[in-house]
């Protein structure tokens, strides 16, 4: 019998997913089961896109251009200029979903064996791409007792060598929900300048920011524009999370040429995707308002009710909608399962994604998880109720 490949055996299994057929099996019990688990927004997509999809008005359903509609793209250079991030249609390449925007960037800027400094806990998904591409993940580890802030410069330099290409943030950070500061990003950018690296900045989560300070685009940052690669997607901000449409973004011609070959060999993006994503761009400010402020809501309740439970902490996130959270067991990847497959409150349980999946460094995050505030408010109340109870009743419990 054949054997499958070394890439399909490292492969990491999804943190987030993983623990999905428990979940089957509870739910074909009769559990309901609370999804903190898995970032799908649950507010509704904006009507202007539903109404873009149901009035489709085309005999052929025909391939678009490789790097997008241009249409869609002159209207995404007026949608970034309201963060003061100036662009051209010809420096933005749409996506199948900001995956694919991570993965040619990855597989047009780096050779196999080249590496990638990433701040750790990461999107377990960025591990994926870089085996995908023959790259090899360096991290730099951040602590929930430090509230994930970023390391000193001499922590980047400790791994830096002749075979560093690379580093990759997220910002807002998934699955910290850390933001961060101006300090923060010129470090990082006089880092990129001293060294000649590409900063690969995944910024999805822009919209959902929940403090004073300012959001700090890697588009912002004078000096190092040719070093950029910006990664961008409708998923979160519309809750369009299955139309698949994403974007690739930098000045650097050179790049952009690379990664128009990888795209041009996937044919195209999604077509009606790119219809409802550029119909999406006219939604309303009360759209994004409406949006912004229940996510402040649910922010503050998950946050407030979790620090009331004895033995648990969770830092304030400042953007993005997920939170990395401290629970008083031996193992969080154990303490998920036994919640599927052993617990049940009022027919009531809890999914979360163990926090260990989203580091690289073995034995981080062992007892911590990844929550998304997805769920409206009521099922946030009755979730940190389900979940006290599965920690008193643990068998696992360590405090």
């Amino acid at each position: 019998m054949p054997t499958i490949s070394q890439r399909g055996v490292d492969m990491p299994a999804s943190p987030i997913r993983k623990l999905a057929p428990l979940a089957d099996v509870a739910k074909q019990r009769g559990v309901h089961v609370y999804h903190l688990n898995i970032g799908q927004p649950d507010l509704p997509t904006p009507q202007a896109a539903l109404d873009a999809i149901r009035t489709i008005d085309r005999s052929v359903l025909e391939y678009s251009p490789s790097q997008g509609y241009r249409s869609y793209r002159e209207k995404l250079v007026g949608y970034y200029k309201k963060y003061d991030i100036n662009l051209t249609a010809d420096d933005i390449i749409i996506t199948t979903g900001g995956s694919e925007a991570v993965l040619f960037a990855f597989l047009s800027c780096l050779n196999p064996g080249d590496e990638i400094i990433v701040p750790e806990p990461a999107y377990a998904n960025y591990m994926a791409f870089a085996i995908s591409a023959g790259a090899v993940i360096r991290t730099v580890t951040t602590t929930i007792d430090e509230g994930f802030s970023l390391p000193k410069v001499e922590k980047f330099e400790e791994l830096i060598n002749e075979r560093t290409k690379a580093i990759l943030i997220c910002n807002p950070n998934n699955p910290t929900g850390y933001l961060y500061s101006r300090r923060e990003m010129n470090q990082i950018r006089d880092i990129v300048k001293k060294y000649d690296l590409y900063l690969f900045s995944d910024e999805v989560y822009r919209e959902f920011i929940y403090t004073g300070s300012p959001y700090i685009s890697a588009c912002h940052l004078e000096g190092i524009e040719q070093n950029v690669v910006l990664i961008d997607s409708v998923s979160k901000r519309y809750s369009e999370c299955g139309i698949r449409i994403g974007a690739l973004i930098t000045k650097n011609a050179e790049v952009r040429n690379a990664v128009m070959k990888f795209c041009q060999a996937r044919l195209s993006p999604p077509l009606i995707g790119q219809i409802a994503a550029e119909a999406s761009l006219d939604a309303s400010e009360e759209y994004a308002r409406e949006t912004y402020d229940e996510y402040v809501e649910r922010r503050k309740c998950l946050i407030d009710g979790l620090n009331r439970i004895p033995g648990v902490y969770s830092p304030i996130p400042m953007g993005a909608f997920y939170t990395v959270v401290k629970l008083p067991v031996d193992d969080a990847e154990k303490f998920c399962a036994w919640c599927l497959s052993d617990f049940e409150y009022e027919g009531q349980t809890v999914m979360m994604a163990p926090a260990s999946g989203f580091y690289t460094t073995p034995g981080l995050g062992k007892n911590e998880v990844r929550m998304a505030y997805v769920l409206k408010k009521e099922d946030l109340v009755k979730a940190l109720v389900v979940l006290q109870k599965a920690l008193e009743a643990y068998p696992g419990r360590t405090s």
